[in-house]
């Protein structure tokens, strides 16, 4: 799939350029998902960018939970075409609708929920899922979610939730980099065997891994089709973060630092432009 690896390097290449250019930012759990967004938003979603509808009535939702790696999901909407990409260079600055944590009151399209408090977009997503039943409507709702941000409680009341009450129009995915901001997930807190545990709450589980666009894909396009068999699923997503640029691959250090001038020019080097810059 040529032009969807070329979509997620101009992504990724739309990330570190947004990170450097305000000093701030998140940019290694975004590149490690850039994958991901580019199937979901130019493959496997039926979403409408134009005109924006807050509602989302009769087409697929996406709820980001770990609202830090905001720069992929900016980059995926403006390139998808819910704004002008001109737009991704006010990053992070002051009055821009572009901000470090995506939020609501700014309006900008393609953004249903504030996430900036991780822990929460689970219960968001379960409420939209609700919703469209309740509407019958018969489209779906996906949601991502860090592996790290899994240390929240609030989460696994989600988690036992969604099965009990056969939300079977949703698919959840989690990022398991295995990487949080303070090091290793293993080492922060330690999650166990996550898919044992999905599935004694009821969950169907997948795998993947997510930073080979042809799988990604293949079983997010298989979640779709195990839906309304009365249970949740959620993709366990291996990536690694930092993915595409070398220096910053699988080190928990660039979950929240900015790139230097010659890190800059190094990641770009790597990162060929494939849709034009912003």
């Amino acid at each position: 799939m040529p032009q969807l690896k070329d979509i997620a390097t101009q992504i990724r290449r739309d990330i570190v350029r947004m990170v450097h250019g305000c000093q701030s930012g998140h940019p290694g759990g975004s590149l490690g998902c850039a994958d991901f967004f580019t199937a979901l938003y130019f493959k496997v979603m039926q979403h409408k960018p134009q005109p924006f509808d807050m509602d989302g009535g009769d087409q697929d939702l996406f709820f980001l939970s770990n609202g830090h790696i905001s720069p992929v999901f900016y980059s995926a909407l403006a390139r998808s075409g819910y704004f002008e990409v001109s737009e991704l260079a006010t990053f992070r600055q002051l009055n821009s609708r572009v901000q470090g944590h995506p939020t609501t009151h700014e309006g900008l399209p393609g953004i249903r929920m504030a996430s900036g408090s991780l822990g929460q977009g689970l219960s968001v997503a379960i409420g939209a899922a609700l919703t469209k039943k309740l509407n019958n409507d018969d489209r779906f709702v996906f949601s991502l979610h860090g592996d790290g941000e899994l240390e929240e409680g609030q989460n696994w009341e989600a988690i036992m939730f969604a099965p009990h009450h056969k939300v079977d129009n949703l698919i959840a995915t989690v990022d398991w980099n295995g990487q949080q901001i303070d090091g290793t997930v293993e080492a922060v807190a330690g999650l166990g065997d996550l898919e044992a545990k999905f599935a004694a709450f009821g969950w169907t589980v997948l795998h993947m891994n997510g930073n080979d666009m042809d799988e990604v894909v293949a079983t997010l396009e298989k979640a779709v089709g195990m839906t309304g068999q009365g249970k949740p699923i959620v993709i366990l997503m291996k990536t690694i973060m930092g993915a595409g640029v070398d220096f910053m691959e699988g080190h928990h250090e660039w979950h929240g630092i900015a790139p230097n001038d010659e890190q800059l020019k190094s990641a770009l080097g790597q990162l060929p432009e494939t849709l034009g810059d912003y």
